[in-house]
C-alpha cells in the first residue's frame, strides 16, 4: 500500500483523483499497485483519512461546496498542508499548488518540508524548481527521498526524461520548444478560428488551459521557467529566470498571424537553450515545422551532434493531460524504490505506463 497526500486540488490535482478513480482496478490486477489517498488539501482546509479519501465524494463536495474540507466525518477546515505533511503517514506527496515565479510560495516551503520528514515529492509546480531545483535536488539526496516534476514542464510530455536519456553517448547541441500550452491555444485559436487575443486567452481559461495569472502565460514567463528546469536538469547549466532574455505575446495580432499564414509561416512563443544562450521570444516558424503545432500541444526539438533531430509532440495544458505526467512520476518513485529493496529487480508486474496513461506523439527525425 503506498499512501499519497494531495496538496491543492485544483484542475491537476482533480485529474489525479479522476485517473485513479478509473484505474485504481487495473493498477491493482495489472500491475500490483494499491494506491490510496489518505489526504487532500485545498484553500479551505484539508480532507483526511486513513482508509482513504473516497474521491468521488472528494469531487463532488469540491464541485458544490467549493472545498474538500466540508466533507463530513474527514472534513477539516482551516487546516494547513503543513501541519497535514507533517502530521499525516504519507509515502508520496504530490505538490500541486498554484505557480508563483515571485518566491514560490506556499508550493516551495511545501516541497522543503515534505522532503525534510523523508517523504517523496511529486510537484506540477514550476516556480519552486524554476528559482531553486538545484537546492532542491540536494536536500532530496540528503534524506534519501526522491523528487519528480516531469509534470511542470510540456504536460503529459516526458521532455526531461527523455532529453536526459540522448545524453547517453551523446552530446546535445540546443534544445527549441513550443513549451505553454495556453500561448500555443492562444495563437493557433487567433490565427485559425479567427478569435481576438481577449477571446482567446478567455476561452483558454474556461478550458482550465490557463494559469490563474494569465499573465506568466502570454508575458512568456511560465515558458521561461520551463526553459530553466530545463538547462538545469538536462544541461547542467545552472541558469535562473533573471538571466534569460523573455519576451511574450502581448502585442501579436489576428492580422499578424494571417500574414505570416500569408507567407507559409505561423507564429509560435518558443523557448530555446543552447550553451551559449537561453531565450524565449515569439518565432515565425514555418507551417511544416514540427513546432508549427496547433491548439494546445507542446512541441520540442532536440539537436544533438551524432543522432541529429528528436522530436517529441504531445499534450502541453489541461488538468488530466498534466495529472498523467503526475501518475508517471507516482509509478517511476514506487518503482525506484521498489527496485533498490529488492535488489535491483522491479516488483511491478508488467511494469509499463502505455495502458492508462496518455501518449505522445513521438517522432525520431535523424540518427538512422
Amino acid at each position: 500500500m503506498v499512501n499519497l497526500i494531495i496538496i491543492g486540488f485544483g484542475n491537476v490535482g482533480r485529474g489525479l483523483a479522476e485517473i485513479l478513480m478509473l484505474h485504481r482496478r487495473m493498477l491493482k490486477d495489472r500491475y500490483g499497485l494499491d494506491l490510496k489517498v489518505v489526504a487532500i488539501v485545498d484553500r479551505g482546509g484539508a480532507a483526511i483519512s486513513e482508509a482513504g479519501v473516497d474521491l468521488t465524494k472528494a469531487l463532488e463536495v469540491k464541485r458544490g461546496l467549493g472545498s474538500v474540507s466540508a466533507m463530513k466525518s474527514i472534513g477539516k477546515p482551516g487546516l494547513s498542508a503543513i501541519e497535514v505533511i507533517e502530521k499525516i503517514n504519507g509515502d508520496i506527496v504530490i505538490e500541486a499548488t498554484s505557480n508563483n515565479l515571485e518566491n514560490g510560495e506556499p508550493g516551495l516551503t511545501h516541497i522543503r518540508r515534505a522532503l525534510t520528514s523523508g517523504k517523496h515529492v511529486v510537484t506540477t509546480n514550476k516556480g519552486p524548481l524554476a528559482l531553486a531545483l538545484p537546492s532542491l535536488l540536494d536536500l532530496a539526496q540528503r534524506k534519501g527521498v526522491i523528487l519528480r516534476f516531469s509534470g511542470a514542464v510540456s504536460g503529459a510530455i516526458p521532455i526531461l526524461d527523455f532529453a536526459s536519456n540522448l545524453l547517453y553517448g551523446d552530446d546535445i547541441l540546443s534544445i527549441q520548444g513550443v513549451l505553454n500550452g495556453t500561448t500555443n491555444y492562444i495563437l493557433w485559436s487567433m490565427s485559425e478560428r479567427h478569435l481576438t487575443m481577449d477571446q482567446a486567452v478567455a476561452e483558454a481559461q474556461r478550458l482550465g488551459y490557463a494559469e490563474k495569472n494569465i499573465s506568466y502565460d502570454i508575458d512568456g514567463l511560465d515558458t521561461a521557467s520551463k526553459i530553466v528546469i530545463i538547462a538545469n536538469y538536462v544541461l547542467g547549466l545552472r541558469v535562473s529566470l533573471k538571466e534569460i532574455n523573455i519576451k511574450g505575446i502581448r502585442g501579436i495580432t489576428p492580422e499578424d498571424l494571417l500574414e505570416a499564414k500569408r507567407r507559409g509561416f505561423t507564429i509560435r512563443l518558443v523557448g530555446f537553450i543552447s550553451h551559449d544562450e537561453v531565450k524565449v521570444s515569439p518565432e515565425e516558424v514555418s507551417l511544416d515545422d514540427p513546432l508549427s503545432v496547433g491548439s494546445n500541444l507542446n512541441a520540442v526539438k532536440v539537436n544533438c551532434a551524432y543522432s541529429g533531430q528528436h522530436v517529441v509532440i504531445g499534450p502541453g495544458a489541461g488538468g488530466r493531460e498534466t495529472a498523467s505526467s503526475v501518475m508517471r512520476d507516482i509509478i517511476t518513485i514506487i518503482n525506484d524504490v521498489c527496485r533498490k529493496e529488492n535488489s535491483g529487480r522491479s516488483p511491478l508486474k508488467n511494469y509499463s505506463y502505455r495502458a492508462f496513461l496518455s501518449t505522445p506523439r513521438l517522432t525520431r527525425i535523424g540518427g538512422g
